[in-house]
């Protein structure tokens, strides 16, 4: 199928589930959407019997589409960007010490014990995985997303220091979790001869290269921007700084979402402060706002679609519930192990880490990166089992944590 009529169709269902949502279930919009989206699967999936052609082009349309190539090289920069452009440096400071342990020890922490927890509970049911496959799924299923539940958070009136947290926290483990899985994956494949030291060099140069890569990118377009008062263009310096920035870190082999992280925290402060007018300010927050909105509405009505070609069976769904209860019980681990050190500087309570454990949601990018497995690394189970975990992350965790957050603060 050709690139504009898929577009134009993945437009036109996520504007018509969004109608639906906002009308009949008034759920929050990310939320929303991909519950329609699982209906409509569900729906297609029930009249197949009657009507098999239906389904049968509607995979072929997915089929078309590289779920994994399309979150992690094309939406995945402008909305890190689009997120981090909103986020106050001010509040980052503040936090910076939680978030900086929560984005990198946590998420290596929950990425070992996900990992051993997996490949003993797939042992136990005779699926044929290696340690190495369960800690690619333990790197994958490890990174949080914060878009289904940050408003529901605000309107259950929680501090705004656990905002951002969650908010920070989500922002840089994607980009640290994605590194660490590439990692893992070079370690996964036959013949791998990489050392620890290999290992290292690989990710200082992916990490700090991408940071380091963002600020200087980040820098330059503020000065760009400053020297000049015309909105249209500052707007257009702003997404020509994250296309042409996330392509220049994929050519130069550092980490393209630390890089869109970095530089969107730049352009949202420094930028913002010293080198927009207010009225550049208020055009450049409505574009990424909007940007962020729209991509977002289609990663949640594709993961809805994915649904049709996904292939369950009960072993792996049995697997999948015992995995889900395992993986909240290690977010908890991770979070509270850190969690010693940043006590020096400030308090940090056990409903706070239950929040932040129940707050947790896996999103679009544990299923891209299980996408991307290769086939000889078992790739069909470690997708089903992470859209199974998304599934009920977005949909139990997301629309329960404003009830959660209640209770806990009674």
């Amino acid at each position: 199928m050709d690139l504009f009529p898929l577009i134009s169709l993945l437009i036109v269902l996520s504007a018509s589930f969004a109608y639906v949502n906002f009308r009949y279930f008034k759920l929050p919009n990310t939320i929303g959407l991909m519950l329609v989206s699982l209906l409509f699967s569900l729906a297609i999936i029930a009249i197949s019997p009657f009507f098999p052609f239906l389904k049968i082009e509607v995979e072929k349309l997915l089929g078309d589409i590289d779920f994994s190539e399309l979150l992690l090289e094309v939406m995945l920069s402008f909305m890190l960007f689009a997120g981090a452009i909103h986020i106050k440096l001010e509040d980052l400071k503040a936090e910076k010490l939680s978030i900086l342990l929560y984005s990198t020890i946590s998420v290596v922490i929950s990425t070992i014990l996900v990992g051993y927890t997996s490949f003993y509970i797939l042992g136990w049911f005779h699926f044929d995985v290696t340690l190495v496959q369960c800690l690619l799924f333990g790197s994958l299923i490890s990174p949080t997303d914060p878009i289904a539940v940050l408003s529901i958070l605000k309107s259950a009136g929680v501090s705004k220091s656990l905002e951002t947290k969650i908010a920070g926290e989500s922002l840089f483990n994607d980009g640290v979790a994605v590194v660490v899985f590439i990692t893992i994956l070079q370690l996964a494949k036959p013949g791998s001869e990489i050392s620890i030291p290999d290992i290292l060099v690989f990710f200082g140069q992916e990490a700090i290269g991408g940071m380091i890569m963002g600020a200087i990118l980040g820098w330059f377009a503020y000065k760009l921007i400053a020297s000049i008062d015309n909105y249209n263009v500052e707007v257009l310096i702003t997404l020509a700084l994250v296309m042409g920035g996330y392509s220049l870190a994929h050519y130069l082999h550092v980490s393209g979402p630390l890089a869109m992280v970095i530089a969107g925290l730049i352009t949202g402060n420094q930028g913002k402060s010293l080198g927009m007018s207010n009225k550049t300010a208020e055009y450049v927050d409505k574009f990424w706002e909007l940007i962020d909105e729209i991509l977002n509405a289609l990663l949640f009505v594709l993961i809805g679609l994915e649904l049709l070609i996904i292939k369950f069976n009960n072993s792996l769904i049995l697997v999948s519930s015992i995995i889900i209860v395992a993986s909240l019980i290690i977010r908890y681990i991770s979070l509270s192990v850190p969690s010693i050190l940043i006590r020096v500087k400030e308090t940090i309570t056990r409903k706070t880490l239950l929040i932040l454990t129940w707050g947790g949601l896996r999103g679009g990018i544990s299923i891209a990166l299980a996408l991307s497995i290769p086939n000889e690394l078992g790739k069909e189970i470690w997708v089903t089992i992470t859209y199974i975990i998304v599934c009920f992350s977005i949909l139990v965790q997301g629309l329960t944590i404003g009830k959660v957050v209640n209770r806990l603060k009674e």
